[in-house]
């Protein structure tokens, strides 16, 4: 916003928006800068967000919005790199530990990955909480040792900065707590805006669909994943989206040492297939909105990935051979009859892992570093009666009651196998 434009009385732009009339530029410019800097107030905004969601906004105003919230803090440039970059955003799941192998094995392919990433809220886990449960891994860089890690490692996860769109920080905390949270405008203008300041050349958007997602349809996720794509571009950056599953939780872990180590599994040549598959399908697409012509497959095969994961983890200060924490309690699930797993339902089992201690309700609550669940049959895997379809892991066995309450229907066992349901179901942009 510049100096010489006037302010506003937001009454007036509240109404606008519950009448359903856009608002131009300069009022949403200047908005976004007056709310930032408390000169507008939480209640006021909070009505603003509401007619918002009901409302919502215009393709104009949407991407003006998020320029203005983009403008409210820093923009980084990775132009000085000897690499162009790509980046991965994921709308979260249960069981989405794929930016763990995904960074390094792009960065072994000859791009760079800054990887900003968060912390887990709520059922979905936080990338940077499954990281410290490596010893002495830290999660806060500054900038230049962001870049001087990009240049020498090639990839780097770490917390974004407070320089970073601060108007998103500001706002997301309102909407958690009034209700408008799920708005497509809003969660777009979010996600983006974070990522457009963070100055990748190329991103690839992970939009979960299911019931372990934050979009359970198809229709939503469509719409979001598009919204974004169109935002990415307009601001310059090669962006493309898949549309995945998360009806069931990816792979056979969930929490964060547990995936941790199922991560290290992919990167060793191994791990559950829906996990090689997503990590694989995302490295080509972050590959090709780079433009580097190189081979995931052979990366991961032949170790290189493996070797950039190592010097990733080293780098931040955490030791790749320490042995990660191990809860101190567990219990298994059994299957109640003979059979094939028909359905394992990603929101239950979200839910139970949060209940063991791997999430958090407010985000100062601390995790528990060994919590989660193990899964032994995921759909399509045939049972008998007594075997275990999911071990639970908690230092707080009082934790297990409620978790067990949360599974309660999760698992479905029937006679026949489920039709098999893809990992990725599209591609948009």
């Amino acid at each position: 916003m510049s100096t010489e434009q006037s302010s506003f009385a937001v009454v007036d732009l509240i109404r606008a928006k519950r009448d359903g009339t856009p608002l131009n530029d300069d009022q949403i410019r200047w908005l976004i800068r007056a709310y930032t800097d408390g000169a507008v107030a939480e209640e006021q905004m909070s009505a603003l967000a509401m007619a918002i969601f009901f409302n919502g906004l215009t393709p104009a105003e949407l991407a003006t919005w998020t320029r203005a919230m983009i403008d409210t803090g820093e923009r980084m440039d990775f132009s000085g790199l000897s690499r162009p970059t790509a980046d991965k955003h994921s709308t979260g799941g249960v069981g989405d530990k794929i930016t763990l192998p995904l960074a390094p094995l792009v960065a072994a392919c000859g791009v760079a990955v800054p990887q900003l990433s968060g912390r887990g809220l709520g059922h979905t886990g936080g990338t940077l909480d499954k990281l410290e449960a490596i010893g002495g891994w830290r999660a806060s860089l500054s900038n230049a040792e962001l870049f001087a890690q990009l240049e020498d490692v090639g990839a780097v996860i770490s917390a974004a900065g407070a320089g970073l769109a601060p108007a998103d920080k500001k706002l997301y905390a309102l909407r958690d707590v009034t209700g408008t949270v799920e708005s497509i405008p809003l969660i777009a203008s979010s996600i983006m805006s974070k990522k457009i300041a963070e100055g990748t050349g190329a991103l690839v958007l992970d939009v979960k669909v299911g019931s372990g997602a934050f979009m359970k349809d198809e229709a939503s996720a469509r719409e979001l994943a598009s919204t974004m794509v169109e935002l990415g571009r307009a601001a310059g950056v090669n962006t493309v989206a898949l549309l995945t599953d998360m009806a069931t939780p990816l792979g056979r872990s969930v929490g964060n040492a547990l995936e941790v180590a199922e991560s290290v599994e992919v990167l060793a040549g191994g791990g559950p297939a829906d996990v090689v598959e997503l990590t694989l399908a995302l490295a080509r697409e972050m590959l090709a909105a780079a433009g580097v012509a190189a081979d995931p497959e052979h990366a991961l095969a032949s170790g290189a990935a493996m070797d950039v994961w190592r010097s990733m983890i080293s780098a931040q200060g955490g030791d790749p051979d320490a042995a990660l924490p191990r809860a101190r309690e567990t219990e298994q699930v059994r299957a109640d009859r003979d059979g094939v797993v028909t359905g394992l339902d990603a929101l239950g089992v979200g839910v139970a892992a949060w209940r063991l201690g791997a999430g958090r309700t407010r985000k100062e609550d601390p995790v528990q570093a060994g919590a989660g669940i193990e899964i032994h049959a995921r759909p399509g895997d045939r049972v008998a009666a007594g075997d275990p379809v999911l071990t639970l892991h908690t230092d707080t066995p009082e934790r297990f009651a409620p978790a067990l309450a949360d599974l309660s229907g999760a698992i479905a066992i029937g006679d026949a196998a489920p039709h098999p349901r893809p990992v990725v179901i599209d591609r948009i942009g």
